[in-house]
């Protein structure tokens, strides 16, 4: 399924993996309202559909990947726009500022309440329903579903966090999006080697769509990974190019979490 939104591609297993800011799209007719630095979409999650691809495809796991940048509308923020780390710096469901904290916008071109429901009915709407829909399916088809929520960001960004970040950020909502057993597997993959700094429910505990959708209790298990930059990029900084070594050097670890992931079933009651 390919839409003006999103494109969806169903798999086989009860495994989807959710990509909700590799979009890096803006629409013409919103342009005008940004720094022209915006329009770079800089604070994407870059190239996530060509690092995981190969492997959704291997494992028959389904994929669900945005058009459009996190800089329009933010897929992984609640609706109501309520802050998701209370006492930190937030973006919000429209974010206004860029990672680093400098304005988006040009100055009066912030896009005011309507503005910000026409773009959640657009665009927020459209993919939720269908990730809500997809998740559905699975469950119907096995008795639960998986929902891996793939994120990668600079290691850096004093506005956001002091120091640097870890390579591998897996988030659990503390344990709640997910069942113990699926934590500890997830959390025993990441500590079995040592080429990547890891850490499990640190400064990323998992957003809107770890949070909202993960409901162990009604069969529904999510978790999110937010992975840095450096582990597959030439630089965290423009032109924000693919490398295509480093790369390669994550995606085995990568695929042994989507693997444990997938191979694993709820314990029966």
């Amino acid at each position: 399924m390919d839409t003006a939104v999103f494109k969806l591609r169903q798999g086989s297993t009860p495994l989807l993996i959710s990509m909700p800011h590799v979009g890096s799209a803006i629409p013409a007719d919103q342009a005008r309202r940004y720094q022209p630095r915006a329009l770079l979409s800089e604070d994407t999650d870059w190239h996530l559909e060509q690092l995981y691809g190969g492997i959704a495809g291997e494992l028959d796991a389904g994929l669900i990947v945005p058009h459009y940048s996190r800089f329009l509308i933010d897929l992984n923020r609640p609706p109501e726009d309520t802050p998701m780390y209370p006492g930190a710096s937030n973006t919000e469901l429209c974010p206004t500022r860029f990672f680093s904290g400098e304005p988006l916008y040009l100055p009066g071109q912030e896009p005011n309440r309507a503005e910000q429901l026409r773009r959640r009915e657009l665009y927020w709407l459209p993919y939720h329903r269908a990730l809500n829909a997809e998740l559905q399916r699975l469950k119907s088809l096995f008795g639960y579903a998986l929902l891996f929520d793939a994120h990668s960001i600079c290691s850096e960004l004093p506005w956001l966090f002091e120091g640097r970040l870890p390579d591998l950020n897996l988030g659990t909502v503390e344990g709640r999006s997910c069942a113990a057993e699926l934590r500890s597997q997830l959390s025993a993959v990441l500590a079995s080697q040592c080429d990547y700094t890891q850490v499990v429910d640190g400064r990323f505990k998992g957003g809107f769509i770890t949070r909202h959708y993960g409901q162990p209790e009604q069969g529904v298990h999510a978790v999110q990974l937010e992975m840095c930059w450096r582990c597959y990029m030439e630089e965290e900084a423009a032109p924000f190019l693919y490398d295509a070594q480093r790369a390669a050097a994550v995606q085995p670890l990568l695929k042994s979490l989507l693997q444990e992931m997938s191979g694993w079933r709820p314990m029966k009651t």
